[in-house]
């Protein structure tokens, strides 16, 4: 018996690192020489704060600089998910210069978040609450699906093939992504908090959250609570980090490939989002041979030119 349960361990230890050497490490760096065009969304929502993207990054840049609790905040949640502290600096650094202006300071994140404690609202388009319309017949197979992650993401796909931007039971629904109907009761396309997380992407997360640093889970029917855990820093730091694991988990897992070295891409993901659908793509692009890589966008190019910067803020 003994022989025979060191056999099987060994075989196992032989096909894990089988495993391990069929993954292929991204080399550190961008793929693209110059930085990817910038959208014009961005560079509106810039020209109307009557700032600049470099103004913008210093900005960020000078408050993660100073703010040394939020770095040691940083340092503590990417230890939870096992993952460099670099990652989470470059989704900031991203989301405050392409998306939002940050705020002076940490504390200010907190007042606006305790701002929006008590409101009511719901989740809902033209007076449905999601829950109701989850419950369709169309979204019936996802209910298969236990865990957070996998579950929002079949309702997402049901959405993107069944309703988005076609008539159904004489309701016409528009062409936009599930996010943006649904979980922005406020004014569509906007995130908010720190880390300028979705809602809809919190819902996705929200086990993982869970589990691993305590959080009690959230429900689409209480969006109050969601919207403190994506706007209160150190929740939201929770589910940035969340967002960044099941990024580097998504291409090593699917695509055979290994982001964790390179910030820019997982700065990438953090902005584009759908990481599960990317390396789906990514694997089908190399399944015939290929050794395509990742490639950042305009966001992740910056985090991996401004590299050496930013990892002096750790």
């Amino acid at each position: 018996m003994r022989r025979f349960i060191l056999a099987v361990f060994v075989s196992a230890a032989c096909a894990g690192s089988a495993l391990a050497a069929d993954i292929r490490v991204v080399p550190p760096g961008n793929r693209n020489a110059e930085q990817p065009a910038i959208p014009g969304a961005s560079k509106q929502r810039t020209r109307e704060t009557k700032s600049t993207f470099d103004a913008k990054y210093e900005k960020i840049r000078d408050l993660l600089s100073r703010d040394k609790q939020l770095i040691a905040k940083i340092k503590k949640t990417s230890g939870q998910y096992g993952i460099d502290p670099i990652h989470m600096i470059g989704a900031l650094v991203g989301e405050h210069t392409y998306n939002v202006d940050a705020y002076d300071t940490l504390q200010t994140y907190y007042v606006k978040a305790a701002s929006y404690a008590g409101h009511s609202f719901r989740f809902a388009y033209d007076g449905e609450a999601i829950d109701d319309f989850v419950a369709r017949p169309q979204f019936a197979d996802c209910n298969k699906f236990s865990d957070s992650y996998r579950l929002w993401s079949c309702r997402e796909n049901v959405w993107e093939d069944d309703f988005r931007g076609k008539k159904v039971d004489g309701r016409k629904y528009p062409d936009n992504r599930f996010s943006a109907v649904f979980f922005q009761p406020f004014y569509a396309g906007q995130t908010f908090g720190l880390g300028q997380i979705n809602p809809l992407t919190a819902l996705m997360l929200t086990d993982m959250v869970h589990e691993t640093s305590g959080y009690p889970k959230l429900d689409e029917k209480d969006a109050g609570s969601v919207y403190k855990a994506i706007m209160d820093p150190d929740i939201s730091l929770s589910y940035m980090a969340a967002i960044i694991r099941r990024s580097i988990d998504d291409y090593k897992e699917i695509a055979g490939v290994d982001i964790s070295k390179n910030p820019g891409l997982t700065a990438t993901l953090f902005n584009v989002g759908n990481s599960t659908g990317r390396a789906r793509a990514l694997a089908r692009r190399n399944a015939g041979g290929g050794n395509a890589w990742p490639e950042e966008n305009y966001y992740g190019w910056l985090v991996n030119d401004k590299l050496d910067e930013l990892k002096s803020l750790l």
